[in-house]
C-alpha cells in the first residue's frame, strides 16, 4: 500500500518526526509513503505558522529516503493551500524545491478560516459549501503547478450545520466543471480517509465523488491517511482501496519528479 498524505513535525500541527513515520510505515508494510507537509501562506490569524524551513526539510528527506531504502520509497512532497492572492508566491514555492509530489488543498476563503469556523458562520450551508468550491476552481486555474486536488469536500467537517453532508448531486454543476477540468490537464483526486477521524463517517471525497471522477474518465487517484500521528498512517486502507475497486480503478496513482506511475490495486 500507498500512504501518500502524511504530515511531520514540519506542519506545525504535527509532532510526528519523519524517521518516527517511516518506522511505523515499514511496521505496517508499507511500499512507499509521501511526506506532503503544510505550505499556507498568510493563513489568517497565525502570521507564518504554517510555512517551511525548506532547507532543513530537504535535509531530513533525503536522510529518511537513504536510510529506509530499499524497504520503504519515501517520496518528497507538499499540500499547498490555496488563496488567490497568495498564488504567486506558492508557485514559487513549488516550482523551487523540486518536490515529486503536490497535493492543492482549499483551507482559507475569501480570507476567512475553515477550520474556526469563520468562513461558514453566518452563512446558509449551500451558500458556503458552494462558495467554498467556486474559490478552489478559481484558484486551481491559475496554479497549475500541483498533481492531486486534495480532500475535495474538506469543508464537511468545519460547518456547524446539523446535516453536514454534501452531496454530490445538490453540487454537481460546479462538481463536474472541477473533475473535468482535472481530468483535461492531467490533475487527480485523493481517496483521503481522515474523515474517519473527525466524526464525518466517511473518506474525502465520499465515494459518490470518486465513481463519478472515474465515470468522466479521471484516472489519477492516491490514497492519503493525512495522519499527524503514528497512529493513523494508513488509517482505514483497506476500505478506502474497496472504495477505489467498487469505482471502477485497477490502480492507484503514485509519483516521482511528479510523473504519474500506476499501481495495480490487488
Amino acid at each position: 500500500m500507498y500512504d501518500y498524505h502524511i504530515h511531520s513535525n514540519f506542519s506545525t500541527d504535527s509532532n510526528m518526526t519523519m524517521d518516527q513515520a517511516c518506522r511505523q510505515s515499514i511496521e505496517l508494510g508499507l511500499k512507499e509513503i509521501a511526506f506532503t507537509d503544510h505550505l499556507d501562506i498568510d493563513y489568517p490569524n497565525f502570521d507564518d505558522q504554517f510555512m517551511i524551513d525548506f532547507s532543513l526539510y530537504t535535509e531530513q528527506y533525503n536522510t529518511v529516503r537513504a536510510k529506509y531504502a530499499p524497504r520503504l520509497k519515501v517520496i518528497k512532497g507538499i499540500e499547498i493551500g490555496l488563496q488567490p492572492h497568495t498564488l504567486r508566491q506558492s508557485l514559487e514555492v513549488a516550482s523551487s524545491y523540486q518536490f515529486d509530489y503536490i497535493i492543492a488543498s482549499t483551507h482559507v476563503v475569501d480570507k476567512l478560516d475553515l477550520h474556526n469556523g469563520d468562513f461558514c458562520r453566518g452563512k446558509a450551508k449551500e451558500q458556503a459549501y458552494r462558495r467554498y468550491l467556486e474559490d478552489m476552481y478559481d484558484c486551481i486555474k491559475l496554479f497549475p503547478m500541483f498533481n492531486v486536488l486534495g480532500h475535495i469536500d474538506l469543508i464537511r467537517r468545519y460547518g456547524n450545520y446539523d446535516d453536514k453532508s454534501m452531496k454530490y448531486g445538490d453540487y454537481a454543476d460546479i462538481l463536474d466543471i472541477i473533475l473535468k477540468w482535472l481530468i483535461e490537464n492531467g490533475k487527480g483526486i485523493e481517496i483521503n480517509t481522515s474523515g474517519f477521524r473527525y466524526n464525518l463517517n466517511s473518506t474525502m471525497p465520499t465515494p459518490e465523488f470518486v465513481r463519478r471522477y472515474k465515470e468522466l474518465g479521471g484516472e489519477i487517484l492516491t490514497i492519503g491517511s493525512d495522519a499527524h500521528s503514528t497512529d493513523y498512517i494508513a488509517y482505514k486502507f483497506d476500505l478506502a482501496y474497496d472504495i477505489s475497486r467498487e469505482a471502477g480503478f485497477k490502480y492507484v496513482t503514485t509519483f516521482e519528479q511528479q510523473q504519474p506511475s500506476f499501481k495495480k490495486i490487488y
